[in-house]
């Protein structure tokens, strides 16, 4: 019997060239182009030299390093002229790896940059006719114009689908605006809110992009959180608040359009819980080979390794979900139960990655200068958003059987 070998026309990099060789043992990354890694690298050296200094200080602070976001956005990570030749598309993997190595660093960092590059970016060229996607998107994608996606109200969370309460009324060419909605995030640093509300007149869910300074729009930011402290989440009230027609988005007239945004949304907060998974598995490893107990470095110790290897594992698996959804992804499978069960089976493993990374630091694990602290805090807001394992679980089950345990 032969046994066919695979072959590359790239040498395979060393250990010290690959970006993920500490996290990614399968190397996943090989299935990246150099093009896309060369992109990576540029957001790594960021990453590295201006953002990780910051972080351990605006995160105790509670507020987000402004200062970085015109320089992220510089990077031109989104559509990177590399990618976008001949008017390709930027794949679905690039773009999960890019979630992967803000996550890796920090959830807030991933979260605020997701919030334009996939939740409001998503929202417009999904939600948008032909001419809105035209005039907005080079916008968007430059970051000249920013936006949030506002979805969840203080009173619905997961029942949003058919519990939305912002209401919408037509006037003439105008929309008329009321309601809250709460955590959204970035929302104090944006330039629109992509504001889902049901119309009056037919009771279905439109979206509409509405200017955050416009009259009737009041945003409060949320005190007290112990997860993702550096993102500022808003509380936003709508009193009377004026859209015009051409600010409606045209492709948007029922919650299932909201769904199919939802769909591809659920797969980027998979891939940050993977690279949550990272940044906490890289950190604890690191501590564990510096810190001496006993006469030697904390690696060399028998329970400490076992920590080590389901940390990794866990990584590990989390990683082939997520590159093999992006993979369907870029082939135009779009499924929910696909979204639904990686978000919530990655993000499961998640909470006991950094739960293991906070145990091996031990004392020294509750400090935020060893990073696991971050990660472990972090991980909390990640395991909720997007839906909660619960409904994501049912809409598994709901694909599996046909049949629907969603309470009526």
């Amino acid at each position: 019997m032969t046994i066919a070998t695979h072959t590359s026309d790239r040498s395979a990099p060393s250990a010290q060239e690959r970006l993920y060789a500490q996290c990614d043992p399968l190397d996943y990354e090989a299935l990246l182009t150099d093009a896309e890694q060369e992109q990576l690298r540029r957001l790594r050296t960021f990453l590295d030299t201006e953002a990780k200094p910051l972080l351990a200080d605006y995160w105790e602070r509670a507020e987000f390093p402004t200062q970085l976001i015109q320089p992220l956005a510089a990077l031109d990570l989104i559509t990177p002229a590399a990618l976008t030749a001949n008017g390709a598309a930027p794949r679905s993997l690039y773009e999960g790896f890019r979630n992967f190595e803000l996550a890796r660093t920090d959830a807030s960092l991933a979260t605020y940059y997701n919030g334009q590059s996939g939740l409001f970016r998503t929202t417009v060229t999904r939600g948008g006719n032909e001419e809105q996607i035209r005039r907005w998107l080079p916008l968007i994608d430059s970051f000249e114009m920013t936006g949030v996606f506002a979805l969840t109200e203080p009173d619905h969370g997961s029942d949003i689908a058919g519990g939305l309460a912002t209401s919408a009324r037509r006037d003439g060419d105008r929309w008329i605006l009321n309601g809250t909605k709460r955590w959204i995030g970035s929302a104090v640093f944006a330039d629109y809110l992509a504001v889902a509300a049901r119309d009056e007149a037919d009771g279905q869910v439109k979206a509409f992009l509405v200017k955050a300074d416009t009259p009737g729009v009041e945003l409060r930011t949320i005190p007290g959180k112990m997860s993702l402290r550096m993102v500022q989440n808003s509380d936003i009230e709508l009193n009377n608040v004026e859209v015009t027609e051409d600010f409606r988005l045209a492709r948007i007239n029922s919650f299932t359009d909201i769904a199919d945004l939802l769909r591809s949304m659920r797969s980027g907060v998979a891939w940050f819980a993977a690279g949550v998974q990272a940044g906490a598995y890289e950190a604890a490893l690191k501590y564990v080979s510096e810190r001496q107990q006993f006469g030697r470095p904390l690696a060399g110790f028998q329970m400490i390794q076992d920590h080590l290897v389901t940390m990794l594992s866990n990584l590990t698996a989390s990683l082939g979900m997520v590159v093999r959804l992006s993979q369907q992804q870029d082939q135009g499978v779009y499924r929910d139960q696909d979204s639904a069960m990686a978000k919530a089976w990655t993000c499961s493993r998640m909470r006991e990655t950094v739960a293991a990374a906070r145990e091996v630091v031990g004392g020294n694990g509750i400090l935020v200068e060893n990073h696991v602290a971050r990660f472990f805090a972090d991980a909390e807001a990640i395991y909720t958003y997007e839906g909660t394992r619960e409904i994501n679980t049912l809409v598994v089950g709901r694909a599996i059987t046909g049949r629907s345990a969603f309470a009526r």
